[in-house]
């Protein structure tokens, strides 16, 4: 999770203070790990303690097995991080299953997720985790509401057994009385665990133990329930999301191409697609981010490709292209 999170951090950019804290931190775990596994691991974190250690000979010993264990330090142990972290972990595995139900794959952009905050406490720990979810499920909006009440429609149904022999004549004044309750009814009767039904002037008290709620999702929404979490997905691709998923599709394949063809990482490219109208609107919608990606000089579409020059690329369901990639 660390190495995913800091990809950018080890590969981009200048040699600087925080790339140099990127390494550092993540020698500093390796290291430790080496020691902590040697007992179970001894000729893996013998290497690994050696491949490190002959870098920085930052130890006198020529064994890891020959090291006290580490102590740890209870001033670095922040609860509070790792309890956001913990958070932000949940929640990206909640959206991520959530594609997988609809087969969208995560290199589809969707537009946004709702999220019910509990309490001040959630609300402040999905705020400052947000930017991490949106870069781990490719999702453009997080929003954080009160209640359920708009990622779910609820619905109240009467248990008879027990509702019947106290209502007799009256359950069918009951039953309809339960099913036009308002959604902010229905949660202010889950909350007070009571509702009154009021029938020619005499008052009757409904248990919440004495009826079921039932949810369902809105349409178009994805629901998913762990623990005190709840995640709605908005499963709507618009056109111009369909577009940038199928520029990330093409960058994906062309990477594949690039390595295929054991190309340098810093090799420059030209691109030849055969001509595709839907593939050729994404594009030009998204020719700067896509030629960054794979460090295109040119990206042309023409009308025939050589044959010995081809490659099948299949983008999804619907798409299939003849592109030709060569070193520019």
């Amino acid at each position: 999770w660390y190495v995913r999170l800091n990809r950018k951090r080890f590969w981009g950019g200048e040699y600087n203070k925080d790339k140099l804290a990127a390494y550092q931190t993540l020698y500093e775990v390796i290291m430790k790990v080496s020691v902590l596994i040697s007992p179970i691991a001894p000729f893996y974190a013998e290497q690994l303690f050696r491949d490190l250690n002959s870098v920085t000979e930052q130890y006198a010993e020529e064994s890891v097995h020959l090291l006290h264990f580490p102590v740890y330090d209870e001033k670095l142990i922040d609860s509070n991080l790792e309890d956001k972290m913990a958070l932000a972990q949940k929640i990206t595995s909640m959206v991520l299953a959530l594609r997988r139900q609809v087969n969208i794959k995560v290199r589809q952009p969707l537009s946004k997720i709702l999220i019910p905050a509990l309490n001040k406490n959630q609300l402040d720990y999905i705020a400052e985790m947000k930017n991490i979810i949106l870069a781990e499920t490719n999702i453009k909006d997080i929003k954080l509401i009160d209640d359920t009440s708009q990622i779910l429609i609820k619905k109240v149904k009467p248990d008879f057994k027990q509702l019947g022999p106290r209502f007799g004549k009256l359950m069918k004044e009951v039953v309809q009385f339960l099913n036009q309750l308002t959604q902010e009814a229905i949660i202010e009767f889950e909350k007070s665990g009571k509702i009154n039904f009021e029938h020619n002037g005499e008052n009757f008290t409904i248990q919440l133990s004495e009826v079921e709620i039932i949810s369902q999702d809105i349409p178009g929404w994805l629901v998913e329930h762990d623990g005190n979490i709840t995640v709605a997905l908005d499963t709507n691709i618009t056109e111009d999301l369909k577009d940038e998923g199928l520029a990330r599709e093409l960058v994906n394949k062309i990477q594949n191409i690039r390595k295929d063809s054991d190309f340098e990482v810093t090799d420059k490219i030209n691109v030849l697609i055969k001509n595709e109208a839907i593939l050729k609107q994404a594009v030009e919608k998204y020719f700067d981010y896509i030629s960054t990606q794979i460090l295109a000089k040119s990206i042309k579409f023409v009308d025939n490709i050589e044959q010995n020059e081809s490659n099948y690329v299949k983008l999804n369901d619907d798409i299939e292209i003849i592109i030709s990639i060569n070193k520019n």
